[in-house]
């Protein structure tokens, strides 16, 4: 376990330090490989939420996340009439309380190699380990890689992810 979290740190060695000043949204709003995340999360009207209490464990899709879903799909989420169903896959990637690297690791190593948790939208994602990486796996057999861990901020965590997950 120590290798794998040690992982991570490098990981995070890399990115800008976060003061626990910012919430989870701040800390999207200040990567620019974050700019379509923090769109859709106006569009979807869900900034107000996710500076609440919390504590929110936020898996953030990146950019170029986004820009791999089938053609048309961003677009067409970002409508107001999709307000909806986008506020359903962002909440996908939301799961309450604080769980940072460690614990994530921690959970997949008690499963036997998978931990289920139950994200704010209800539904189900699936954490694996492939060799050093974390691995979320959605309700549809989509896969995402942890690519960056442990973005702390004043009322939960952020991890960066590589793809947008689906419900």
């Amino acid at each position: 376990m120590k290798k794998i979290v040690f992982v991570f740190a490098i990981v995070v060695s890399s990115l800008p330090m976060f003061s626990q000043t910012k919430d989870v949204v701040d800390i999207a709003i200040s990567s620019k490989d974050h700019t379509t995340l923090v769109a859709a999360v106006k569009a979807a009207d869900l900034v107000a939420t996710l500076k609440g209490k919390g504590p929110f464990t936020v898996f953030a899709p990146t950019n170029a996340a986004f820009g791999n879903l089938p053609k048309g799909t961003l677009e067409s989420l970002l409508k107001p009439e999709s307000k909806s169903a986008l506020a359903g896959i962002l909440t996908y990637h939301v799961v309450a309380g604080n769980l940072d690297a460690a614990a994530v690791v921690a959970a997949i190593k008690k499963g036997n190699g998978k931990a289920v948790v139950t994200t704010v939208n209800g539904a189900k994602l699936t954490a694996s380990l492939d060799g050093k990486n974390v691995i979320l796996t959605d309700a549809k057999g989509g896969k995402a890689t942890v690519v960056a861990a442990d973005l702390n901020g004043t009322n939960g965590v952020v991890h960066v992810i590589d793809a947008v997950l689906l419900p």
